[in-house]
């Protein structure tokens, strides 16, 4: 018996990029306008790409084995990332910004993944980005090894999306 299923092969996780788009927010909106790329970097690590649900326990009477489960609400991981420093420093001014009270200043976080020809796999949006702890490497007169500062990001939702048809961004 022959099965319709695509085969799918594990992908390598490597190969990735990740994109700021700034989202134009009114001062004290939850929505709103378009978008602009602000910058991307080459991060060597992105980690926290995680949602959980809680369910809600519902204690039913005369149900002595087990509860009834619901979908309850659903948070979101703070996500890590990391490259190595360099003179560019955006991702400081965002935090500083944020920091300073411009609380408008959200962005959108583009996660793409490739594959090893370089066309695109997947990719994971985080909505509504805002910088939560920025981190800048250790300094150390004996070490050898390039510096890496970290950036940690909470957001509102994330988005799982396919490859668009031309393969860009």
């Amino acid at each position: 018996m022959t099965t319709s299923w695509p085969r799918a092969y594990p992908l390598h996780v490597f190969n990735f990029d990740v994109v700021f788009n700034e989202v134009t927010l009114p001062e004290g909106a939850s929505a709103g306008g378009g978008e602009l790329r602000l910058c991307g970097a080459a991060f060597t690590e992105v980690s926290g790409l995680e949602a959980t649900m809680e369910p809600k326990v519902i204690k039913e009477g005369g149900r002595n084995f087990g509860v009834v489960q619901r979908v309850g609400p659903v948070t979101f991981s703070t996500v890590v990332l990391k490259r190595g420093v360099s003179q560019i420093n955006d991702l400081w001014k965002w935090f500083e910004l944020v920091a300073g009270g411009a609380t408008s200043k959200r962005l959108t976080a583009t996660i793409t993944v490739y594959d090893l020809r370089r066309a695109p796999t997947y990719r994971w949006r985080l909505l509504r980005a805002l910088p939560t702890k920025f981190k800048t490497a250790d300094l150390n007169a004996n070490a050898t090894a390039v510096g890496v500062e970290e950036l940690h990001i909470a957001h509102e939702g994330m988005e799982w999306q396919p490859p668009t048809a031309g393969g860009g961004s």
